[in-house]
């Protein structure tokens, strides 16, 4: 990486670029698909996605109750209205048969979350989206690598956005983000949007945005791709272990039947999560909560506060991720399982 670094520097190659190029080129690649346009952010991409498939003013576009808010902050950068779904018990992730009941009249597009690295039930929703002709897209943000029947993530939808933040899986050495499909004129759009509007490099053509991925992210994501699937396997030992030794103790993510989840967290639910992870901290062992509240209990999102979305209330008040990273040893995971063994009586009470 030093190395790559030294080449952007030695190119004054900053912004955009040669770097730039070669990776969306390798992760489109990886992905499936036949574009990818790097920008500066998950959200960007979130973003962008959608005015780049003409979702504005005017229009609902459905999302998760559980999920990071950048999800619904997109649609509302973007001029549409977000619609919280429920979520599954078990996984978390955006349940079909809440997400049909949320359609309306104005409902645009759905956009799922690949949540904890694990792909959601598309086929289920691309029949749904498909009965109502509404655009499918994935917020795949913490599922670089995951698969759905043998398909990756990103390549299950009109169009996906990826967030490189340095904890992903596929993380870079600041902030960045990529929008991955198969539409070649909505990867045009996108391209115009990320650059302040401009196509030929003089004349700006439409009001765009400034979200460029940078010559330096590029270069380090490039080196970290091939690690990628080593690195997702290692996850997924570990995320074995840990269900071994928890069994019982705790509630567990449940895996999609034909998904491989790639754990980009490792969430766990108990009754007392706040307790659990007071004791965890009292032995030097990091956890947190993803998300400790849903969607339309936001202060920022007042629009949905009357959303009727008790399993993703519930998630957010029982969930707890516990450490999980490639590096992560058999013997620290064994602590881990053995601290949470130990105050699981207790916090069951």
């Amino acid at each position: 990486m030093l190395q790559a670094f030294d080449r952007v520097l030695g190119a004054s190659a900053f912004i955009l670029g040669e770097e730039v190029e070669l990776f969306e080129a390798a992760f489109a690649g990886y992905c499936q698909v036949r574009h990818c346009v790097g920008v500066n952010s998950g959200t960007a991409a979130l973003t962008i996605t959608l005015l780049a498939a003409g979702v504005g003013p005017g229009d609902e576009v459905i999302v998760p109750a559980h999920t990071f808010i950048a999800t619904a902050l997109a649609v509302i950068h973007a001029g549409a209205t977000p619609v919280c779904a429920d979520v599954d018990q078990a996984t978390g992730l955006l349940e079909p048969a809440s997400a049909a009941a949320a359609i309306g009249p104005r409902t645009a597009a759905i956009l799922p979350v690949h949540l904890y690295g694990q792909v959601c039930a598309m086929d289920e929703l691309r029949a749904l989206a498909a009965r109502h002709g509404l655009a499918l897209f994935e917020d795949a943000a913490q599922a670089h690598g995951a698969t759905h029947r043998g398909a990756r993530a990103g390549a299950l939808s009109q169009a996906a956005a990826f967030s490189f933040y340095p904890s992903k899986n596929l993380g870079a050495v600041g902030d960045a983000g990529a929008i991955v499909t198969n539409d070649g004129e909505l990867a045009a759009r996108a391209r115009r949007l990320r650059d302040l509007g401009r196509l030929d490099g003089r004349g700006h053509h439409i009001a765009g945005y400034n979200e460029r991925l940078d010559g330096l992210q590029a270069a380090a994501l490039r080196i970290k791709l091939g690690h990628l699937d080593a690195w997702n396997a290692a996850r997924r030992e570990l995320a074995t272990c840990y269900a071994e030794q928890l069994s019982g103790s705790v509630e567990l993510l449940g895996e999609q039947p034909g998904s491989q989840c790639v754990y980009h967290l490792f969430p766990v639910r108990t009754t007392d999560r706040d307790g659990l992870a007071r004791r965890l901290a009292a032995q030097g062992i990091a956890s947190a909560i993803h998300y400790p509240l849903a969607l339309p209990d936001q202060p920022a999102l007042p629009a949905l506060r009357r959303a009727d979305v008790p399993v993703a209330r519930d998630w957010a008040a029982r969930e707890l991720s516990l450490p999980i990273f490639p590096e992560l040893t058999l013997a620290q995971l064994e602590s881990v399982a053995d601290a949470v063994r130990d105050a699981a009586p207790e916090l069951q009470r």
